[in-house]
């Protein structure tokens, strides 16, 4: 039919345009809808992950003994996890676990394999990594901290593995020192970059291994510093999607903290509070009140985590963003400090490179104001690995299928039926070679494996033994068989950490 052929009145033709008008601009706004509701439903996400923090020690988990308000508030106003784990019981393969979604036993980074003068075995290259998958799918990714996954120019290095910057420690052993002379920033496609602190110098000890890095003067406390490039990030992420990771190093020895906070753990007299013990202390600073400094250093973590609540709050992003904090493993027996002396773990047997409870199972809390249900908790079963199922499915993002992780987004929003892990496997490499696998209620705990892969398997029942006193592994054979089918099956031989001498 012709154009000619065609007759339209006035008004038919006014109205077919506003027709056509809004049909085209409909597409337009759908489209560009969709964008901005890709950014609106892509929340914010802080991961904070305290180093060498025990079960025990958040007053919202039963400490009597640390002031921790902020990390309250956060159960108070979010979700508190009771079974969460770490993916290892030391710092590079708890890390590794995190960023791979891979237990232990399939990981890359399965031990504390250092690099000498500075830093671990790397990640390799092509690794699928968390960070690498948010960055692909649009946000802004940023770590301020210790990052234990790669030496300086190594395919390890964060910018090669999904984050847009880095800033802090690259290698572990200078982590353990508070006032270094230089952190390290790492910008993609930047070179890597020393900031030196002014006022802080370091000695290394001829006598220890190098890196020591001991103070000589200390000026600039370097969990200080990160944080300020922390909430610096924060402000300049504020109109687009940003993953925030924040891997402290507190309150890993050595013992230090400023003197104001220390102040919280002081009578009047200047001494502590607590009925000090002295212990040896190896590599690490002296330290005269370990009980009041490892509290104190708590309490300046805490702090931390509320100046990062209400930058969000100050900002008007607080309910696009989801914070989940939590510890790499738990507390410590070094540095003159000992994790009975503050029941750091309490109520778990073992601490930092025990596969038993203590060791493992970390303080974790959710906290997303209108999303995750205030004052609520969860005895879901889950780890380190679940985090990229979880944070890809807030994002939108695929994932690859043959992680070990599952998604808590249903246990986060109380929305859907949260699927449940078979089980969690853990193993550890050093001190003759651990493995552990819990099952529902069921754990199990298999040491020496170095020398002996077929080595007696303890099991506890964790819903009336959360302490582990009672191995009742005699009692159920056939939960020790299942149990030992599962250990051999999660293991996946690495030609780099060995797990076994033959």
């Amino acid at each position: 039919m012709h154009l000619e052929n065609l007759h339209f009145s006035k008004n038919s033709f006014i109205f077919l345009s506003l027709i056509l008008a809004l049909i085209l601009s409909g597409g337009c706004n759908s489209e560009d809808a969709a964008d901005s509701g890709s950014k609106i439903n892509q929340p914010n996400i802080i991961y904070i992950l305290a180093d060498d923090l025990g079960y025990g020690d958040i007053a919202a988990f039963g400490s009597e003994h640390i002031q921790t308000p902020n990390l309250d508030r956060m159960v108070d106003e979010g979700m508190k996890f009771t079974d969460h784990y770490s993916g290892s019981t030391v710092c590079a393969p708890a890390r590794s676990v995190l960023m791979t979604g891979l237990h232990t036993g399939r990981t890359p980074i399965r031990g504390n394999r250092e690099v000498l003068p500075i830093g671990q075995h790397p990640l390799p290259e092509g690794t699928v990594t968390l960070p690498g998958l948010l960055q692909e799918a649009g946000y802004k990714t940023g770590a301020f901290g210790k990052w234990g996954l790669g030496y300086p120019g190594s395919e390890g290095m964060p910018s090669l593995q999904g984050f847009d910057i880095f800033f802090g420690f690259l290698g572990q052993r200078r982590a353990h020192f508070y006032y270094p002379e230089f952190l390290f920033r790492d910008v993609k496609g930047q070179e890597l970059e020393r900031v030196y602190l002014e006022g802080n110098e370091t000695e290394d000890d001829p006598e220890r291994r190098p890196g020591s890095g001991r103070p000589i003067s200390a000026e600039q406390y370097a969990p200080d510093v990160k944080h300020q490039e922390a909430l610096a990030f924060i402000e300049e992420n504020r109109d687009n999607p940003f993953f925030l990771y924040i891997p402290s190093q507190i309150p890993h020895a050595s013992l230090e903290v400023p003197e104001d906070y220390l102040q919280y753990y002081l009578d009047e007299n200047g001494e502590s509070i607590f009925e000090e013990e002295q212990i040896p202390q190896g590599h690490y600073v002296d330290q005269p009140m370990p009980k009041a400094t490892y509290a104190a250093m708590v309490t300046y973590l805490d702090h931390q985590v509320g100046d990062i609540m209400e930058k969000l709050n100050e900002l008007g992003i607080a309910e696009n963003t989801l914070i989940i904090f939590t510890s790499d493993n738990g507390s410590y027996s070094e540095g003159g400090y000992h994790y009975s002396m503050l029941n750091s773990n309490a109520p778990f047997r073992g601490g930092k490179r025990d596969l038993y409870e203590g060791g493992i199972r970390v303080p974790t809390i959710a906290w997303w104001p209108g999303v995750v249900d205030a004052g609520s908790s969860s005895d879901h079963i889950s780890g380190f690995q679940d985090m990229m199922p979880t944070f890809s499915e807030l994002a939108g993002i695929d994932y690859p299928e043959d992680i070990d992780g599952i998604s808590i987004v249903p246990t986060l929003k109380g929305q859907g039926a949260q699927q449940l892990h078979e089980y969690l496997y853990w193993e550890f490499h050093e001190q003759g070679g651990k493995q552990a696998v819990r099952k529902d209620d069921w754990k199990a705990v298999r040491l020496n494996v170095r020398e002996n892969r077929d080595a007696p398997i303890e099991l506890y029942n964790l819903a009336d033994d959360p302490a582990e006193e009672n191995d009742i592994s005699d009692e159920h054979p056939e939960i020790v068989e299942e149990m030992d089918r599962l250990i051999r099956e999660s293991h996946i031989p690495s030609e780099v950490f060995m797990l076994f001498d033959d």
